[in-house]
């Protein structure tokens, strides 16, 4: 297949529908936009040529313009000298010249044609490109959530980790009796004099508090009145 016939068969091409019918879209996408970058390479080398070719031709055009304008000034010359047979031979190869203009002339048609119709081409498969990129990238974000999801409701749903659960409750429980069983040895126990002097400490703590919050009201009331 040629590069311009499998550009045509891409640029034509429904992604959606080439989707739909694959088994595996993301192996799809992926050979999709390798296809694409692969003639995309191709293309642009083959623009590339067409440009060189399209100024060789205006160069050779040129250049047999400048021998036709040389052949014509040599028959003017011959018809002044009254050389009609010479001039005639310049003009013979002056038309020659114009001939050959003619013949680049078509071809540098050809050529523009063909660079037109290659940018054209090349807009339309670098927004096929595009729109593949999108969709390769669609599909890897929905792949990559979708296989979150099944981890996530596999970790929820495995009975290990209710188990795991479990288990801790049973060592909270085990820590509370711990913690009791410290407390309890506490019950009972005679006051010591550090004991007795903290709550002399806290008793007059809450007598000079409760003195303050008198005053406050005091003067409160003092105020209103």
């Amino acid at each position: 297949m040629g590069v311009f016939s499998r550009l045509s068969d891409i640029v034509n091409s429904n992604l959606n529908a080439m989707l739909d019918k694959a088994e595996d879209p993301e192996k799809i996408v992926r050979l999709i936009i390798q296809e694409m970058e692969d003639t995309l390479v191709e293309v642009r080398s083959n623009a590339a040529r067409a440009i060189a070719d399209r100024k060789e031709v205006g160069r050779k055009k040129a250049d047999f313009a400048a021998r036709a304008k040389e052949w014509e000034a040599k028959a003017e010359l011959a018809i002044a000298k009254g050389r009609d047979e010479l001039a005639k031979g310049a003009i013979g190869a002056k038309r020659k010249a114009e001939e050959m203009i003619d013949l680049l002339d078509q071809e540098l048609g050809a050529i523009e044609q063909t660079v037109d119709k290659t940018n054209d081409d090349l807009a339309k498969l670098q927004a096929k490109l595009k729109e593949a990129r999108a969709k390769q990238r669609s599909l890897q974000i929905r792949r990559d959530a979708a296989t979150d999801s099944v981890r996530i409701s596999r970790q929820v749903h495995d009975g290990r980790i209710d188990e795991a659960l479990v288990r801790f409750e049973r060592y909270e429980r085990r820590i509370d009796e711990l913690e009791a069983e410290a407390e309890s040895w506490a019950l009972g126990r005679p006051r010591t004099l550090e004991d007795e002097f903290s709550e002399l400490e806290s008793e007059d703590a809450v007598n000079a508090e409760l003195a303050a919050l008198k005053i406050r009201v005091a003067e409160r009331a003092g105020n209103n009145n």
